[in-house]
């Protein structure tokens, strides 16, 4: 049996997350903690009902034992009375280790 091949315009693999990843982010003058459904090396979805506009840069800062997690990112998308999408735009060099170790502990946890 042949199945079809799927294809994805999504170049990094995203992990479903659990309840223990938060994330403090501020965009547009709006601050707010936030639990993270799905992360990848690239993007983020938190959940919040505090939509922004696409394009609108933010900073996240991520509230996990891994360590300091600071990244700049923008909007991507927004889902009405669920949350945000959005793409990494900056993550210092100090902090790809611990972002590195996040993206670990949620693979490992989603096998």
């Amino acid at each position: 049996m042949h199945l079809p091949t799927v294809y994805s315009r999504r170049l990094n693999s995203r992990f479903a997350v659990p309840e223990d990843v938060w994330v403090y982010w501020h965009c547009a003058g709006y601050e707010d903690v936030s639990r993270v459904r799905n992360l990848s090396v690239g993007g983020i979805y938190v959940e919040t009902s505090a939509l922004r506009q696409p394009g609108t840069s933010a900073s996240l800062d991520f509230l996990v034992r891994e360590g300091q997690i600071r990244i700049e990112a923008i909007v991507r998308h927004t889902v009405l009375k669920s949350g945000i999408g959005l793409r990494f735009v900056t993550v210092p060099k100090a902090d790809w280790p611990n972002l590195a170790a996040l993206l670990i502990r949620l693979r490992d946890s989603s096998e």
